[in-house]
């Protein structure tokens, strides 16, 4: 294994893969509400197929319960697919395993390979880094979303308006409707 400039980017382990360098962090995602990372991935940064390090788990079944590891639904695999994070093709037949932070750390004592023990080193530094991110840019987020919120609200409230502009003209444009009561007719009422 090569290491880069940042420690947590791993050259692919499998001798004969091509695939550029990728970061720890972008093979983290968000399922469930929780920051795991799929069994397929974690094998090809560990060096080993993916049925291998499935295989290793099953024998160590006790060791990895659901908050440490759960099988993705067909609504997990389509909202992963969705994000361009899984093959929409082909693939595999099993729906993936999802590991948490905890089950990824189970893993080192399942896999006691030295390859094993450096990458769960940096995948451990990685699920850290991504807290403490997310920790210390908190307030950045509620910005983003009262900010979200209020732009919704005023997109709400600017269709509304758009929807009686558009009936004052069709109104206009039309020759046959009658006045109703409005504003100038209110003011003139209210001066009398």
């Amino acid at each position: 294994m090569k290491e880069k400039e940042n420690k947590n980017i791993l050259e692919p382990i499998n001798g004969g893969d091509s695939s550029p360098l990728l970061p720890i962090e972008s093979l983290i995602h968000v399922i469930r509400g929780q920051q795991v990372m799929l069994d397929s991935d974690l094998a090809r940064l560990y060096g080993v197929e993916t049925r291998v390090l499935n295989q290793a788990v099953k024998r160590n079944n006790e060791r990895f319960p659901e908050d440490f590891m759960f099988q993705l639904t067909e609504e997990d695999s389509q909202n992963l697919k969705s994000q361009n994070v899984m093959s929409s093709w082909g693939g595999n037949r099993k729906a993936p395993y999802a590991f948490t932070e905890n089950g990824v750390a189970m893993l080192s004592s399942v896999l006691r390979s030295k390859t094993a023990i450096e990458v769960n080193i940096r995948i451990m530094r990685a699920f850290t880094s991504m807290r403490s991110f997310l920790i210390s840019n908190a307030h950045m987020f509620k910005r983003l979303e009262t900010i979200e919120h209020t732009y919704l609200l005023v997109n709400r409230h600017l269709s509304e308006h758009d929807r009686k502009f558009e009936e004052v003209l069709t109104r206009l444009d039309d020759k046959d409707s009658e006045p109703i009561e409005g504003f100038l007719d209110v003011l003139h009422a209210d001066l009398n």
